[in-house]
């Protein structure tokens, strides 16, 4: 599974870096590092509500409050 944060100026104002490192410490602490691979891109499109993130060819919004649940709810019920 490949999860692509958006890193441009709109989402890095709006936490992506907090969400980042909330990603890879979730991923390091469920040992998940031979089946998710995290990156960065520029604009995703859908900056207005949060941080853009891609998973699966779909779109989605996190604050860095929402990551870790997003994460639990969302990412670990598809590996």
């Amino acid at each position: 599974m490949k999860i692509t944060v958006c890193i441009g100026s709109s989402c890095h104002v709006k936490g992506s870096r907090e969400v980042v490192e909330t990603f890879k410490r979730l991923i390091e602490e469920k040992a998940l590092q031979d089946k998710i691979e995290l990156g960065g891109t520029f604009c995703l499109g859908s900056c207005r509500d949060g941080v853009c993130l891609e998973m699966d060819g779909q779109i989605y919004s996190v604050t860095p409050a929402t990551a870790e649940e997003f994460f639990i709810s969302e990412v670990l019920k598809k590996i």
